[in-house]
């Protein structure tokens, strides 16, 4: 008897997944999304802009501090606006619910799908996903990349759905996704798709399938998602495609005007970290996928294709934003879904064949699930340069042998059956930990949240401005505040009397930079090395450069 025979009616298993869903869903995207204030210079900015739009009621021209942000769509900011209005105002975690809710939503879209596609893997497919360390990451972040990401996935998954069973309904979602995701982060959507469904179709030698998926009723479904928004900001802002096409797009490609240069090989690592904890499959999936191909051109469309289809999916936008001038670990999200839908098949086929993992792919995957709970439970110690106590090493050496243990014998004993779960336990249980004892620290060293409560325990203090600080401080005051946050180094020196927030130690540097002006510590934030400076006095003349 197999073992779907032994669990309760579908209904009810539907019932259980979709709560299993929910759970899971809730826990690794807003629990705790509150514990950490906004981080780095996109989130805040990002937040801001959505605040501004709201504050003009303009839901088409993005606005930092009172000009146009042209740098992104405006799905990101729309589903903020939303958020801010749903929450009763402006919050740093209601800027994080479009990413959290977009997520949650991929997740059930993967369930859903697998399971009119490939019915079995359905609860794998969703969970190894959900529980992936960069899905986690960003999906709790106030940025674009998850809305790109949710949007893509649900059109990739649409696009096969329609080639597996030629229904156009299928290929309208496609289009409609496709469109959205332009939406969230421009062209690079259309891009990635094209460059994905180029190769499927050259690697199963069928170029009439290209012809086939240029449906005009879905090009004009997909115009319809997205020209409205783009003709209507090019009016309001002439500017607009300068900025945005040649800037944003085409110069952050092929150039490195933003600072973000990095070796080519710079996503490998990103990958195998994002796709911690199941990496060690992932890989054996892929080589197994790409090992397979070469058979599935000589087949029908079925099992080998979506293989096939998820392995260019995971590794295509990996080799293109490798050849990039600019880079950032958010890039290659979009592949991350694909890789965890595969080894979700891969576990399927191995249980339908009635295989085990062997020996040492199971002791790999043990070390991995038990190095994540390690890490977490050190990772505070590490982020405050405090030594370990002997009885934390005690407790970190005897958790990781026992985790490593417990999940080699299970695999051992118990097969891919159970690798979702125990994987599951060890998730929750780092994810627990870092929650409890992480975040609370990141928020202190990363956050400007803090920084500006410090200022604010001085009283009343109208203008704050910034020397020779990071930009996730500026950004971070200017967020928290709500006003801009004037730069020393941009010459943006005000004449009034401020508290200016510098790096420790600034006082000398300042008096020389603020002649005849008195320069007084009144405060500082000894987390992240600033001190709060009382600037006062009108200046006699211009200032030093």
């Amino acid at each position: 008897m197999t073992q779907s025979k032994l669990r309760p009616s579908d209904r009810a298993r539907r019932s259980i997944d979709v709560l299993a869903l929910i759970a899971f869903c809730g826990f690794f995207f807003i629990a705790g999304i509150q514990l950490v204030g906004l981080i780095g210079a996109d989130e805040p900015r990002y937040a801001q802009v959505a605040r501004e739009m709201l504050a003009r009621h303009d839901w088409v021209t993005p606005v930092l501090y009172g000009h146009p942000w042209l740098e992104k769509p405006p799905l990101y900011y729309w589903c903020a606006m939303l958020a801010y209005k749903g929450a009763g105002g402006v919050s740093d975690w209601a800027a994080r619910l479009p990413s959290a809710i977009l997520c949650s939503l991929m997740v059930f879209f993967i369930y859903v799908w697998t399971r009119h596609f490939r019915r079995g893997m359905q609860l794998d497919a969703a969970l190894i996903t959900a529980a992936s360390a960069m899905v986690i990451g960003f999906g709790r972040s106030a940025a674009t990349d998850m809305p790109l990401t949710a949007m893509f996935t649900a059109a990739m998954l649409c696009w096969y759905g329609w080639y597996s069973s030629q229904d156009r309904g299928w290929l309208l979602g496609f289009y409609l996704f496709l469109g959205m995701g332009t939406l969230a982060k421009g062209p690079v959507a259309l891009l990635l798709a094209a460059l994905i469904i180029v190769a499927f179709a050259a690697l199963r030698r069928d170029w009439r399938l290209l012809l086939r998926t240029l449906w005009p009723a879905g090009i004009v479904l997909y115009l319809a998602v997205t020209l409205p928004w783009f003709v209507a900001v090019q009016r309001a802002n002439p500017e607009f495609f300068r900025v945005f096409f040649l800037q944003q797009n085409l110069a952050r490609y092929t150039t490195d005007l933003y600072r973000h240069h990095q070796p080519f090989w710079y996503f490998l690592p990103i990958a195998l970290l994002a796709l911690v904890p199941w990496i060690v499959f992932v890989v054996v999936a892929v080589i197994d996928a790409i090992r397979d191909w070469r058979f599935s051109a000589q087949q029908p469309p079925g099992t080998e294709d979506l293989r096939l289809f998820l392995t260019l999916w995971l590794l295509l936008p990996i080799l293109f934003f490798s050849l990039s001038q600019s880079k950032l670990p958010g890039y290659i999200l979009p592949s991350i879904p694909a890789g965890a839908i595969l080894l979700a098949d891969f576990i399927l086929r191995r249980e339908e064949a009635g295989e085990k993992p062997g020996s040492w792919l199971s002791l790999a995957h043990a070390l991995v699930s038990a190095a994540v709970l390690v890490v977490a439970l050190i990772v505070p110690f590490k982020l405050l340069k405090l030594a370990l106590p002997r009885n934390v090493i005690f407790v970190a050496v005897a958790l990781g042998v026992a985790a490593v243990l417990a999940l080699w014998l299970s695999l051992l004993t118990q097969g891919y059956r159970v690798l979702r779960f125990i994987t599951l336990v060890a998730v929750v249980i780092a994810y627990s930990l870092l929650l409890r004892g992480t975040a609370p620290i990141i928020d202190y060293l990363q956050s400007a949240r803090p920084v500006q409560s410090a200022i604010a325990r001085l009283g009343e203090v109208p203008t704050v401005a910034v020397y020779d600080v990071p930009r996730s401080v500026e950004y971070g005051l200017a967020f928290y505040r709500n006003q801009p946050i004037p730069s020393y180094e941009r010459q943006e020196i005000p004449d009034i009397d401020h508290v200016v927030v510098a790096e420790s130690g600034s006082q000398k540097e300042l008096e020389y930079r603020l002649p005849g002006r008195l320069v007084t510590r009144v405060g500082g934030f000894v987390w992240q090395h600033l001190d709060f400076y009382l600037v006062s006095g009108k200046p006699p003349g211009p200032a030093h450069p």
